[in-house]
């Protein structure tokens, strides 16, 4: 019986050859003939490699690193990345870039999550065939064949205002005598719509020249409550005026079905899920390795951003343009020259929301309220300064209060910066007075984690955060509480929700 393993080793089959026809049979024949290419590798790797360690490059804001120059004709077979850098979501604020051949303008131009299959700048794991991020999101790995005749160039650009404190990386390739006449470039382009427009298909792309289409990963922002995946994907090929491809559905085309949940697999996948609220976000890839979408003079690839909507009266549609913000990369293969793409939008642009910071739990502990139980500040790694407000009750019946104050209303969602640990308990949370979230605090290792508590619609003034301990799960020694920090995020984008989004549409 063929085991997941086996189908990851598929990759190997979609490096153009230079020596025959790649077939879908066992990945393992051939593997035993000898070869007529060079191994090549361009890495990170300390140029003291005898007795030197400094194995990471880093990358200052604003900088650009060059992570290869290579010289043809060859095929670029893996590459593997791992990052060390502070500011939040910072693989969507990091761009990934490549050229063959001397072009001027990139064949690659991504965000590098996003490149490497996860949208939204989180940092998460998953498996398919062409890409695996492990590690907890940390390691990226992509098994694209990239094939070059005279040379590549791969670069990435820092656009957070944080300097990147290290980037390690492993170019693997190989250096052939000769590229086969009919291999492809490679293309990665992404875009995004912030909102989604009204009126008009979300464009994933448009391509000039002839090949093949390979892969779509999608990323979503929901703006609203709801269901945003009804839209139809479509594929008009060589000018035509009808798509010759035409969907029935979001998930159908990422090859799911009645709505979306976390998962993945060879071909297709959700790695990110978060749900159908406001704040929710989604990520969902469609590998075409099996079917590509093939064309000789044109691509354009649409899907229709519609969905659920709840309306102001009570009333209620489940097919209805959404303007959620919406980003995607497109995958392909064509001839060169291909058709220039308008710039990637800046790093700061990419993000859906902001990240405000409302209250630090260090600086918190001298104007606290709290039960008769110790509170001090310890440093810890992994939270805002490196420290962290660090209550120690003894008992169930513990509570803390802390307070913070907005200049100006403002509707936001909330993230609480909590620590789970081995001896933390389960904490209520409330925002004067109403409760607003439930935490349970446990964890076998020290980890600081993200809590959700919802979107809120914050007046101007002080306002109150409290944290009730309610016991402890079966697994903890304790009912400790760590808190790092309180977070507002706000949206780039908002809609009054006394709008009908009905009015909105576009005939």
């Amino acid at each position: 019986m063929k085991t997941f393993t086996h189908c990851l080793l598929l990759f190997a089959l979609l490096v153009p050859s230079v020596v025959c026809q790649a077939s879908w049979g066992d990945p393992l024949v051939g593997l035993e003939r000898l070869k007529t290419f060079e191994s090549m590798r361009a890495s990170s790797s300390d140029d003291n490699w005898r007795d030197g360690n400094g194995d990471a490059r880093p990358i200052a804001p604003g900088g650009t690193l060059i992570v290869a120059e290579l010289d043809g004709p060859g095929v670029i077979t893996h590459i593997w990345v791992t990052i060390a850098h502070n500011a939040p979501f910072y693989s969507r604020l990091l761009t990934l870039r490549m050229y063959w051949d001397d072009e001027e303008h990139p064949s690659v131009e991504a965000p590098i999550g996003d490149f490497f299959g996860i949208g939204n700048g989180v940092d998460k794991s998953f498996t398919s065939i062409p890409i695996r991020v492990t590690s907890e999101g940390r390691a990226r790995n992509c098994y694209w064949p990239m094939p070059f005749r005279k040379s590549a160039r791969i670069t990435v650009t820092n656009e957070s205002d944080q300097p990147c404190h290290a980037f390690y990386y492993y170019v693997d390739w190989q250096k052939h005598s000769k590229v086969s006449e009919d291999a492809a470039y490679f293309h990665a382009m992404y875009r995004q719509e912030y909102p989604c427009v009204m009126g008009r298909n979300y464009l994933l792309a448009d391509i000039k020249g002839r090949g093949h289409y390979v892969g779509t990963i999608q990323s979503v922002y929901h703006v609203s409550p709801g269901w945003y995946g009804e839209g139809d994907d479509f594929f008009f090929i060589d000018g035509e005026e009808e798509p010759r491809l035409r969907g029935t559905g979001t998930e159908d085309y990422f090859c799911n079905a009645w709505g979306f949940e976390e998962q993945a697999g060879p071909f297709y996948g959700t790695p990110l899920w978060e749900g159908y609220d406001t704040g929710d976000r989604c990520t969902a890839y469609r590998f075409h390795l099996q079917d590509p979408v093939v064309f000789t003079k044109s691509l354009r690839a649409e899907i229709e951003h519609k969905g659920s909507q709840h309306f102001p009266d009570g009333s209620v549609s489940g097919f209805i343009e959404r303007d959620d913000l919406m980003s995607s990369v497109a995958l392909w293969y064509q001839t060169e020259p291909h058709k220039p793409w308008p710039a990637a939008p800046a790093g700061q642009d990419r993000l859906p929301f902001r990240e405000e910071t409302l209250l630090k739990g260090w600086q918190a502990v001298e104007t606290a309220r709290h039960s008769d139980h110790p509170l001090e500040i310890q440093p810890l790694g992994g939270v805002v300064d490196g420290k962290q407000l660090w209550f120690k009750p003894s008992d169930p019946e513990a509570w803390v209060e802390v307070g913070f104050t907005m200049d100006e209303a403002k509707t936001v969602e909330l993230i609480g910066k909590l620590v789970h640990s081995w001896d933390y308990g389960m904490y209520r949370v409330r925002l004067d007075g109403k409760e607003i979230g439930k935490c349970d605090l446990y964890n076998a290792s020290v980890t600081p984690t993200s809590h959700r508590w919802g979107m809120h619609e914050l007046k101007a003034g002080p306002h109150t955060l409290r944290l009730e301990c309610v016991g402890k799960s079966s697994g903890s020694e304790g009912y400790l509480l760590g808190f790092g920090s309180l977070v507002a995020r706000v949206p780039v984008y908002t809609r009054d929700p006394s709008v009908d989004l009905r009015t909105l549409q576009k005939k």
